[in-house]
């Protein structure tokens, strides 16, 4: 069986990447077309775009994940896949208006992070896999979440379109896809010792947080943070929100983005004032 281990840029898969290696390592990246928050690189976006098979502009995560893969792939000395769905911007523009997700309406992280693996999947493995999700020791319910989503057999089934009807409908076909697994979990490592061995291996830069800059699952405190710590980039969120009056949701429920910016600003912050994502998604 065929081993993957699942990368999201951030310090835990990472280390995973290192201290248990699969036959495949595998990034999605989230893109943007908008030229504001263009990569200040050329040579670097060239590179991101032969990797992920079309132009790359920018990402609506901190610049430095791009630094973070390219790092991580000469410290584990093998090849990580980089895979690539629509941009952001092409998947909240529904004909003339802008449809953003929210927390109950999570299509982002499905479009621009599952689905392009479950296609990469499909083209080049197509059949039942390992895939290792990086949960910590202390993050048995996330994994749970996943657990919960497996057969009797444990493993996770995924739909891909099979043909297309003369109606140009799509005809969708249930495949048994991975057996999820949690090896930090089964090896009971934490958060401390994570931190302690980058701390060490200091070749590999690390984002302050990854995931998307203005991703509403975050606080408004730390979203107001993100604002000031990458301004052009969360305004990119905030725009999205007023699309000149063509958009009636917002990312969070009874606060813009916009008063999120305007808001008043802890003086002093901490990375332990806040917790990770629990959604148990972005990291597939």
């Amino acid at each position: 069986m065929k081993t993957i281990n699942s990368l999201s840029g951030g310090k835990t898969s990472s280390y995973m990447a290192v201290h248990y290696p699969a036959d495949y390592n595998v990034f999605a990246l989230v893109t943007t077309i908008d030229k504001n928050c263009i990569y200040p690189d050329k040579k670097i976006r060239q590179i991101v775009s032969d990797k992920i098979g079309k132009e790359f502009i920018g990402t609506l995560e901190e610049d430095v994940i791009i630094q973070t893969i390219l790092n991580l792939e000469q410290h584990l000395g093998t090849k990580i896949d980089w895979v690539c769905g629509k941009s952001f911007d092409e998947v909240i523009q529904r004909s003339e208006k802008i449809y953003l997700p929210n927390v109950t309406q999570r299509f982002c992280t499905t479009i621009m992070k599952l689905e392009p693996i479950n296609k990469w999947w499909k083209e080049n493995i197509n059949e039942i896999c390992e895939m290792r999700i990086g949960f910590r020791a202390n993050e048995m319910n996330r994994a749970k979440k996943m657990i919960d989503r497996c057969d009797e057999n444990g493993v996770m089934w995924q739909k891909f379109i099979e043909s297309t009807n003369k109606n140009g409908r799509n005809k969708w076909k249930n495949h048994p896809m991975r057996i999820p697994k949690f090896p930090l979990i089964e090896n009971s490592i934490f958060k401390d010792e994570i931190v302690n061995y980058w701390d060490k291996n200091t070749n590999v830069p690390f984002a302050y947080l990854n995931n998307c800059v203005g991703c509403f699952h975050r606080n408004e405190v730390l979203l107001k943070h993100m604002s000031v710590k990458e301004p052009t980039k969360f305004e990119w969120f905030a725009k999205q929100e007023r699309h000149d009056g063509h958009n009636t949701r917002t990312f969070k429920n009874g606060m813009t983005y916009d008063k999120i910016k305007k808001s008043f600003q802890q003086i002093q912050l901490f990375d332990t004032d806040f917790n990770e994502c629990d959604s148990g998604y972005c990291g597939l």
